[in-house]
């Protein structure tokens, strides 16, 4: 009986050590403290982000359409000129 006991103290100190070195190691309030200010930083830069992701946005879509001014411009068929459609009438 008691040397049961002692094994078990035993082996309580050297879980209760190993989780004492585990939370210095990691300190579960600095990580949380740093995972808020990340958020918050996050949160309070939003509006940089999205004015910076619409202004990418507006300029893809403007690339893009002149691509497609340029393609129907050089391009031989009817159904993307116009003009030469109205002209051959």
């Amino acid at each position: 009986m008691q040397q049961s006991l002692k094994t078990s103290i035993k082996r309580l100190k050297t879980f209760l050590n190993y989780s004492r070195n585990y939370l210095r190691r990691n300190n579960p309030i600095k990580i949380l403290q740093k995972e808020v200010t990340a958020g918050l930083k996050d949160v309070l830069s939003i509006n940089k982000k999205r004015k910076m992701v619409k202004y990418k946005l507006k300029y893809q879509i403007h690339q893009l359409n002149q691509m497609e001014k340029l393609i129907a411009q050089n391009n031989e068929h009817v159904f993307l000129r116009g003009n030469k459609f109205n002209e051959m009438r």
